[in-house]
């Protein structure tokens, strides 16, 4: 049988969310905090994106480097970081049956935190029929295979996707030397900057082919092409010895279900209210587990508001309750929150009157400067314009007007007038 230890709270993720929560938790005096992550480096996906788009406009920098300041402010907090350790399954409320270099464990703690993030849905996934041969990639993997272990991909590659982490994969593919084929999204258009598109299509010669899917791999041993078919039946192949599937995020939720912890429908991660609590009393959840994907630094702020709330929830408790999860301790709460269309989901995905934490909206058409109307049971809470986003990209909604919600007046709506 393994051996029980007691923690105070465990951070299973060290990603942004992860590192973050741990790190405002061990400075506010929470206890012993652990973060467990099963990658040899912490930091999560950005410790593999080469590239500058991290930080602020007065302080960019690259996704190694955030990668290394969050681990570093975390452990400098007082928080414990263990890396090559996976939380295999629950084994009581509050208990994580672990495995690490020093072999099986059970980690007992008064609060978890779940910031497993979310990956890319690989090519099996998303039922592209053909062969089996080297040089098939999700983003992830060409970025690991490329920044971290200096791999060659080869040389022609084609992007499977058109929004911004698919121009992010084609420029690595570039910095590893090979050329990019082609673009190819069954949208009718890209979904990433304008200007990123037009200088990737001009400058670098590369074309977007829109409304179109690649339908089959080809190669034996190592690919030699994909054939595409467009919208309109035609088909073409393209020659190339690497593909890269981009985008097509799920919540890395594995856990989270094994755990009973109740689901989104829509965006797939665990259901949580505004203090992020999940249905489950004591475990909260944070970061791109519950909305894949957002940047590194919305991640970053939901950890922060995560710690918050375990914070307040040990000190609920009380110091001799043992865990967050025993009689009197805060549990989900509020009403359910729901979108109407074009709009795709929200999250947190429940709403007391005392939310303070924006919320998170991802739309399924071009939105430019819309107007939100929050209403419950036909009464109006809020209207608010607010800024716009592409297709597949987000929007932000202060939570100014919770304090309107009436927590017996049933669902509250949110859609574009």
């Amino acid at each position: 049988m393994s051996a029980v230890r007691q923690v105070d709270v465990l951070v299973v993720g060290a990603g942004p969310a992860g590192l973050t929560a741990a790190a405002t938790l061990a400075a506010r005096g929470a206890g012993r905090i652990e973060v467990l992550e099963r990658e040899r480096t912490p930091g999560g996906a950005p410790r593999t994106c080469a590239h500058g788009r991290f930080g602020s406009w007065r302080r960019p920098l690259t996704g190694p480097r955030l990668a290394r300041e969050l681990a570093e402010a975390a452990v400098r907090a007082g928080a414990v970081v263990r890396t090559g350790v996976t939380a295999l399954d629950w084994a009581g409320p509050l208990d994580l049956a672990t495995v690490g270099p020093e072999g099986p464990e059970i980690l007992r703690a008064r609060a978890v935190v779940l910031a497993t993030g979310a990956r890319e849905r690989p090519r099996a996934a998303r039922l592209v029929p053909g062969t089996r041969p080297a040089g098939v990639y999700t983003t992830g993997e060409l970025q690991r295979a490329v920044h971290l272990h200096r791999q060659p991909i080869g040389t022609r590659v084609v992007i499977v996707g058109a929004e911004d982490v698919s121009y992010a994969a084609a420029d690595t593919a570039r910095r590893a030397g090979a050329e990019v084929v082609a673009l190819v999204t069954d949208l009718p258009t890209h979904r990433t900057a304008p200007a990123r598109a037009l200088d990737t299509r001009l400058r670098r010669g590369v074309p977007l082919l829109t409304g179109a899917v690649v339908a089959e791999l080809l190669g034996q041993v190592r690919l030699s092409g994909v054939r595409v078919r467009h919208h309109d039946g035609r088909t073409a192949v393209l020659p190339c010895d690497t593909v890269v599937f981009t985008g097509d995020f799920v919540p890395e939720h594995e856990l989270a279900r094994r755990g009973g912890l109740a689901l989104d429908p829509r965006t797939r991660g665990p259901a949580v209210d505004g203090a992020l609590r999940t249905s489950r009393p004591g475990v909260f959840a944070a970061g791109n587990l519950l909305h894949a994907v957002e940047r590194a630094a919305t991640a970053a702020r939901e950890g922060a508001l995560a710690a918050a709330a375990v914070t307040a929830a040990l000190a609920a408790a009380g110091p001799g309750a043992g865990t967050a999860a025993g009689p009197g301790a805060p549990r989900p709460d509020g009403v359910p929150l729901t979108v109407d269309p074009p709009l795709r989901w929200i999250t947190p995905s429940r709403v007391t009157p005392a939310d303070a934490l924006p919320y998170t909206l991802r739309t399924a058409s071009r939105l430019t400067r819309p107007l939100l109307e929050i209403t419950q049971g036909g009464r109006v809470l809020h209207r608010q314009r607010v800024r716009g986003a592409a297709a597949g990209r987000s929007l932000t909604l202060p939570a100014h007007w919770t304090h309107r919600v009436d927590p017996a007046g049933g669902p509250v709506r949110v859609a574009v007038r």
